[in-house]
């Protein structure tokens, strides 16, 4: 973690009674903002019957005759209930754990009956009977909009619609007994007709091609009608036509269709404790009657619960940068290097104690900076780096300077400083320099100073890179010593630091093999040292050496070294004394050590045993040391790495098990990262590793880092999680960073009361460039202090957030079950809401709905794709231990816009796009990650990031698979590679998936295909991956808001 306290916990403590594992709690349905419909059903008068009772669940709006299915969930229909399909494998089904726990299935599903007509008030429409389905059948249950009746415009409001209780053999439904039943009357709002919602579904159509629905026994379903809503600004767009719901656009709102039926198991209490009874669905009146109760303000955003999951929000236009933070503070830096969790700072201790989310900043110190600007340098020569003289903030846009231009105020801790001669400046009218447009520091949010000698230690490195390569029998058979030494001759002329770079070689099995490549041979000198327990470094001087001198013994080296150990048969791996080994050579320099592990290292010191097949170890308080390196040799060799400014980057390949645990704290304290690569195969993986390979070589770097982060008076940050080593309470040791490393903190008060109306907040990142320059990168950025609970959560940044909310969770695991770090997730993201809601609930008069803040509104999404992402989903079964180790490692270092699509992938429809020779790629849309979206007759792209996966549809057009696959159109695509053939299909795909790569370099998706029902690789690369779908026992985006909702509603 890189703390000073690991062992402090990261979250609140689960209390003992926890909320996850409880059972089935009441619930209300979730909704949107906007003019609200009113709160739920009232208290129940459970009338004892020997079989359940029919009850109306209640919809957003708009009267509803007839009883509607609930309380009871058929098999969740569309995925994996194609009978020509087989399930997801067993081994990508989790146990049902903790707060992805499913409900199970009442057992007395029987046919209901149609309640007895009754006049309705005059000017009401008159709505068609229910339609039966065939009995033995059951409409599908999955949260979708259903097949339309005609639209009915509104006419006058009902005046009473209260009606006795009815019985009927039908499950029992989703309801709360904590609300009142009276209302005030109804005012309909209008929208054009064709703007009204589409009603229920009577016949059971398949959802969509090549994924039918699951039948069972009947239960039938009223149709309903739904009143349009007027449009409000802000939030989704208004009124679609009647094929999707029009949405209540206000402050992150949106008005869902009508509850097809209740998620299974989510009952009242009263039906709990009296199985056989059920509340009487009269007061009909209860779901019409809050209009007049509306005030057409700000209302905060809320979501009905009979949820149509098409409504949800999504971030289908991917990460959007805050930018009203910017607005605000138009010299703050760019938000791509500083991201606060909210830009609105507490001003109280009180206040910080109701922010139950993350209170911190993401930096990114090194990103690229945005389109059409750079980040200026500034060299101040003989006058020095203007800094604070007490608190050593350097000088930047928020500094006012006072006494005629002849003194200066710090905006970190408000000591007026003297301006020195060499600096001076007069002032205008309004108290500015003249020379301000000369003067970037004082413009510009993000500046870079050349530091002068005083800011050294010892002179600039230069950039250096040793590669530690394991030549093991399956390292030789993989191909990967082929590609590594192929790559790496390749980038040889695109190496940073042109003619200073420093370069060496370490190859080892049970042996180490040291390299003489002094420029005077005409060829490497191979020297081995068998003894594993008394390392020694022959010839230290010339197996470092400087590339441009020893080019060509460096050229000869790497063109031999496959076919050195092309015959090797050593099974064995001396990795603990090969890294001491390395460390000794670079220990003068330091640098970036490539190390390329195979085997598990199994010889002298560090040696590693299997671990992680021990199954009883799983759910209990042992697991999370499977998770941790096993001996603590690795830990301590990465401080040693540390101080001597070496940055190790690791590049596991194996098939087997290999400890990522152990071997990636290397990486981890040192500011590096981990590169998976699980069964490498050149003739697959190539193409992903030479590029990682190459980016890590030729992007530009910055060596001997140190970072700190300076804050206004009153405020501090506490903690730290990334990659580095914590030097002191607040200085980050970063032997190598670049663009690609995020670093995350968490902020505290150091005071009960906040007296200013700003913090200011300053990252410096002392470093030195490749061309051996010492700089130091400053980002300065301003934040208002606030003193309202509600004004934090509108500046609210969710991409920040779910990065701070990454990271704990991920550490958490290292101290804690995967259960407890996903509870820990969810136990925060209901106390945030359960505040929100304490704010905005009576004042709004929004009883039974979910509300949440419009900043906010995707951070339920990325809560559930956090907790169902490799390193935090399920248990055993769920991933390997390597797998959900080095994906940990990963997530700990991303930047936000990257972490997002990790979590939250695009899947894009391409099939349309290929066969139209007009179509422009700028038209490919994002769809919702939920079976749903996949159409036998299409093909679609999946991008985490990291790979593409192409999902070929049963029924996809021929003329589009022969094209892209040529002769192995019909062949087992496990076995096809995608490359382009000659035709304009095939390049228009090539051209799109390049375009893809291009936008975000930092690494190689690798393409997979995937026919439709090809298991286990369908279920393995795509379905289970659809984060929005029920995946082995674990919650569906539906049921997630439902279950958060629940739990907000507890004690609220």
């Amino acid at each position: 973690m890189g703390t000073e306290n690991p062992n402090r916990p990261s979250f609140p403590a689960r209390p003992a009674a926890t909320p996850f594992a409880a059972g089935p709690q009441p619930t209300m349905p979730f909704l949107s903002s906007g003019p609200v419909v009113g709160s739920q059903a009232s208290g129940f008068r459970p009338t004892p019957s020997s079989t359940p009772q029919a009850a109306m669940p209640f919809l957003s709006s708009g009267p509803v005759v007839g009883p509607e299915t609930s309380g009871f969930r058929p098999t969740p229909p569309g995925r994996f209930s194609d009978p020509s399909l087989p399930s997801v494998p067993s081994a990508n089904a989790p146990p049902t754990l903790g707060p992805f726990q499913r409900f199970t299935t009442p057992q007395n599903p029987s046919t209901a009956q149609a309640p007895p007509a009754r006049p309705l008030p005059v000017g009401q429409p008159v709505f068609p009977p229910p339609v039966q389905p065939p009995a033995g059948q059951v409409p599908p249950v999955s949260f979708r909009p259903q097949s339309q009746l005609p639209s009915v415009p509104m006419g006058s409001p009902p005046q009473s619609m209260n009606s006795a209780p009815l019985r009927a053999n039908a499950p029992q439904p989703l309801l709360d007994s904590s609300f009142s039943a009276s209302r005030p009357p109804f005012q309909p709002s209008f929208l054009p007709p064709e703007s009204t919602y589409p009603a229920a579904r009577a016949n059971l159509q398949p959802s969509f091609p090549g994924y039918p629905s699951k039948q069972s026994n009947a239960v039938p379903q009223a149709p309903a009608v739904q009143s349009p809503f007027l449009t409000q600004q802000g939030g989704y767009a208004a009124a679609p036509p009647t094929s999707s719901p029009p949405f209540l656009a206000q402050p992150g709102g949106y008005i869902p269709p009508p509850p097809v039926a209740a998620p299974l198991g989510l009952h009242s209490r009263e039906q709990m404790q009296h199985p056989g009874t059920g509340p009487p669905i009269g007061a009909v009146q209860g779901l019409i009657e809050d209009f007049s109760s509306l005030s057409v303000g700000s209302v905060p955003g809320s979501i009905d619960l009979g949820i149509d999951s098409k409504a949800l929000p999504r971030p289908l236009e991917g990460d959007v940068e805050p930018n009203s933070f910017a607005e605000m503070y138009p010299m703050n830096c760019h938000s791509r290097y500083l991201r606060l969790t909210t830009s609105g700072i507490p001003n109280s201790q009180s206040l910080v104690s109701r922010w139950h989310l993350p209170l911190g900043a993401v930096v990114c110190p090194l990103a690229v900076p945005p389109d059409g600007e750079e980040v200026p340098i500034v060299n101040f020569a003989a006058t020095g780096i203007i800094r604070c003289r007490r608190c050593r903030t350097y000088v930047n846009p928020y500094v006012t300077f006072t006494d005629g231009g002849r003194k200066w105020r710090c905006n970190i801790c408000s000591l007026l400083n003297d301006v020195s001669g060499d600096y001076f400046s007069h002032l205008d009218a309004i108290g500015r320099r003249i020379d301000l447009d000369q003067r970037p520091e004082l413009i510009k949010g993000s500046v870079e100073f050349v530091a002068p000698t005083e800011y050294m230690v010892r002179p600039p490195m230069p950039p250096l890179y040793f590669f530690l390569i394991d030549v093991s029998l399956s390292a030789v058979r993989s191909g990967m010593l082929e590609v590594v030494a192929q790559t790496i001759r390749s980038c040889l002329d695109e190496l940073p630091g042109s003619t200073r770079t420093q370069i060496g070689f370490i190859t080892f099995d049970s042996t180490i093999h040291f390299y003489n490549m002094k420029s005077s041979l005409t060829q490497p000198q191979m020297m081995v040292v068998s003894d594993l327990d008394d390392i020694f470094v022959p010839l230290p001087d010339d197996l470092l050496v400087n590339l441009s001198e020893s080019r060509s013994v460096v050229e000869t080296f790497l063109d031999s070294l496959p076919s050195m150990f092309q015959d090797n048969v050593n099974l064995e791996s001396a990795f603990g004394p090969a890294l001491k080994a390395a460390f000794m050579v670079m220990s003068q320099l330091g640098g970036k050590l490539l190390i390329f592990q195979n085997t598990l290292p199994s010889l002298g010191v560090g040696r590693l045993k299997l671990r992680g097949d021990d199954l009883r170890v799983y759910g209990t308080d042992k697991e999370h040391a499977l998770r941790l390196p096993e001996d603590p040799f690795y830990k301590q060799m990465a401080a040693d790495l540390t101080k001597y400014q070496i940055a190790v980057n690791i590049y596991a390949f194996s098939d087997k098990y290999t400890d990522i645990a152990s071997l990636g704290t290397l990486a981890k304290y040192t500011g590096g990262q981990v590169y998976y690569y699980p069964s490498f195969l050149s003739i697959i993986h190539k193409d992903r590793l030479r590029h990682e390979l190459s980016r890590d070589l030729t992007r530009e770097t910055a060596w001997e880092a140190v970072m700190r982060i300076r804050c206004g008076k009153g405020v501090r940050f506490t903690s730290y999680h990334g990659n580095f080593m914590l030097r002191s309470t607040d200085l980050l040791a970063l032997p190598a960073v670049d663009c690609d490393k995020a670093f995350a903190m968490q902020l505290c008060l150091e005071e009960t009361l906040l007296t200013t109306q700003t913090v200011y907040f300053q990252v410096a990142l002392l470093y030195t460039s490749s061309s051996g320059e010492r700089r130091i990168r400053v980002h300065t950025a301003a934040a208002p202090v606030v003193a309202d609970l509600g004004e934090m959560y509108r500046q609210a940044d969710t991409g920040a957030v779910v990065s701070l909310f990454c990271r704990l969770a991920i550490e958490k695991t290292l101290s804690h079950k995967l259960e407890d770090a996903r509870n820990s997730v969810q136990l925060r993201l209901v106390k945030a809401f359960k505040e929100y809601r304490n704010l905005y609930a009576v004042q709004h008069r929004l009883g039974g709905r979910m509300i949440y803040p419009e900043s906010l509104k995707l951070l339920p999404l990325y809560a559930l794709a956090l907790c169902k992402s490799t390193p935090l989903r399920g248990g055993y079964a769920d991933a390997q231990l390597d797998e959900r180790c080095a994906a940990g490692y990963t997530m700990m270092t991303l930047p936000v816009k990257r972490l997002l699509k990790l979590l939250y992938p695009s899947l894009i429809r391409i099939d349309e796009y290929l066969l139209k020779p007009t179509a422009q790629a700028d038209e490919l849309k994002r769809l919702p990650l939920v079976a749903e979206s996949l159409d036998s007759r299409g093909l679609y792209i999946y991008d985490d990031g990291f790979r593409f996966v192409i999902w070929f549809g049963r029924m996809v057009s021929p003329e589009i698979a022969m094209n892209l696959l040529g002769q192995d159109f019909a062949a087992d695509l496990s076995k096809v590679s995608l490359y382009e053939h000659d035709n304009e299909m095939s390049r228009k795909l090539m051209g799109i998936l390049k375009k893809f790569r291009e936008s975000d370099p930092s690494y190689y998706q690798l393409c997979h295909l995937v026919r439709q029902g090809e298991q286990p690789r369908e279920g393995f690369f795509l379905l289970a991956n659809l984060v929005e779908d029920q995946i082995g026992g674990t919650n569906g985006y539906a049921d997630w808001i439902l279950q958060i909702h629940r739990q907000v509603q507890q004690n609220a």
